[in-house]
Formats: C-alpha cells, sequence, structure tokens
C-alpha cells in the first residue's frame, strides 16, 4: 500500500498491517499527514508497529517530536509498542536517547518488542431495536469469563453508549470488540463513518443515554482513531483497582 503525503510517504509491505518504511522529507508540511498516518497504521495492527526511517531525511530535529507523540498516543489504545528502525547510524545517533526505542533491523526491534499475551474478543451486531442489550450481554459474559467482573459494570455502560453513538450518528453496523492486557481492558467500536466521536455539549441528562462524557468520567482515557482500511474505531480503556 502507497499512501502519498507531499513530499514524503508510508509504504507497507503486502500483508504487513504493523511494519512500514517511510520515504522522503520530514518537514512542517509533511508532519501532521505523517503523524495522522502511523496513528492509522497503528490503529489497524494486533502487534507491535515497527517503522523504517532509513529512507527518511531528518533536516529538522524539532520535527522528530512526531514519533513520540505517536509512541505516547498508541501506549494507551491500542496499547502496541511502537519502535524506529534505521540501519545508519547517524540516524540512531540523532534519536539515542529518546522516548522511542530505535534498532539497526527488524530483526532486533521485533525480539525485544514482543508483545505479551491478552485475550480478545470480538462480537458483530446487527442494527435492531436489541442491539444495545446484546452488546452489553456480550461484555458481561465476556468479563465473566476472563475473570474480571468487577470491570463489567463500566465496560457495559461504554459499550452502550458507544453503540448508541454509532446507531445514532451513522448508518454503520456496530463492531464491538474487547482486549484485556496487563490489567486493562479496553472496549472498542468500530464503524464505517471517518467522522471523529467528539463530546456533545448540553446534552439533557434526562435523556436516554449520556453520551461520551459519561465515558469520558469512566474511563481512563478514550478517544476516536481514523482506521487505514476505513472508517474509525472509539475506544475507551479501563483499568483493574
Amino acid at each position: 500500500m502507497l499512501a502519498r503525503h507531499n513530499s514524503v510517504w508510508l509504504v507497507s509491505p503486502a500483508g504487513s498491517a504493523a511494519t512500514a518504511s517511510v520515504v522522503g522529507v520530514l518537514d512542517r508540511t509533511t508532519y501532521p499527514r505523517l503523524r495522522d498516518s502511523l496513528l492509522e497504521l497503528a490503529a489497524d495492527s494486533d502487534g507491535a508497529v515497527l517503522v523504517d526511517i532509513e529512507r527518511l531525511a531528518l533536516r529538522d530535529p524539532e520535527l522528530l517530536r512526531v514519533f513520540a507523540l505517536v509512541a505516547l498516543r498508541v501506549g494507551d489504545w491500542p496499547a502496541v509498542p511502537f519502535a524506529l528502525v534505521t540501519g545508519r547510524a547517524e540516524q540512531r545517533a540523532v534519536l539515542a536517547g529518546g522516548r522511542v526505542p530505535v534498532y539497526a533491523d527488524v530483526a532486533a526491534a521485533e525480539a525485544a518488542l514482543r508483545r505479551p499475551a491478552g485475550k480478545r474478543a470480538r462480537q458483530a451486531l446487527a442494527r435492531s431495536a436489541s442491539t444495545s442489550a446484546r452488546a452489553r450481554e456480550f461484555v458481561r459474559g465476556t468479563c465473566a469469563r476472563w475473570g474480571v467482573p468487577e470491570l463489567a459494570e463500566d465496560a457495559e455502560l461504554i459499550a452502550t453508549e458507544l453503540v448508541e453513538n454509532t446507531l445514532r450518528h451513522t448508518d454503520s453496523a456496530p463492531r464491538l470488540r474487547l482486549e484485556l492486557r496487563r490489567g486493562r481492558l479496553s472496549v472498542e467500536v468500530a464503524d464505517e463513518s471517518s467522522r471523529p466521536a467528539v463530546v456533545r455539549e448540553g446534552l439533557d441528562l434526562i435523556e436516554t443515554g449520556l453520551g461520551l462524557r459519561m465515558v469520558a468520567k469512566v474511563a481512563k482515557t478514550w478517544g476516536s482513531s481514523r482506521c487505514r482500511s476505513g472508517g474509525k474505531t472509539v475506544w475507551a480503556v479501563l483499568a483493574r483497582r
């Protein structure tokens, strides 16, 4: 897959959702698009995200913060390791001591960033009057099966609000995913709309559904991420106490 961003390209080999090469020049005009493309790459990943920067011209050291920003963002969700790869010693020297690990080759990066095992469950939901109830049932059963019943109530609330948001504001059938890793439970709902989810102001609290404001209150963190495959995923993370 080849995505052009003015003078910088993000190239992903066929069949690889989590490894990419950046080609071109990183400057102030290409910075935003590169940042967004890297976040989209991570949103589609189930494992570590490795970015080969050997063919990237690093002309402004200040702009290297794009990689630290991406690593920070994907650390919460999808909670995947993020690393850079380059065979050029001068690039590794410039990036040494930063927040993002840098490796000489992909094999070394993969060996160092093996993702700890986690649990994952998915449920496609048809649009109907019982969609939210089915989502809650799926969340409740999954939390019980995974031994985290203490997270079930908040996870059900989040799933309900995210599913209702999809039904209310898109024409998509919601796709619900739960993931438990390192004591954190992520609740994710994907749809086909590229419009980001936002907190709506002035919502009457007696209405059915308290919206994303309630999600923000009960979750450790939440967000809306575009996916390279199309659409977006709205997610929230709960932590075991």
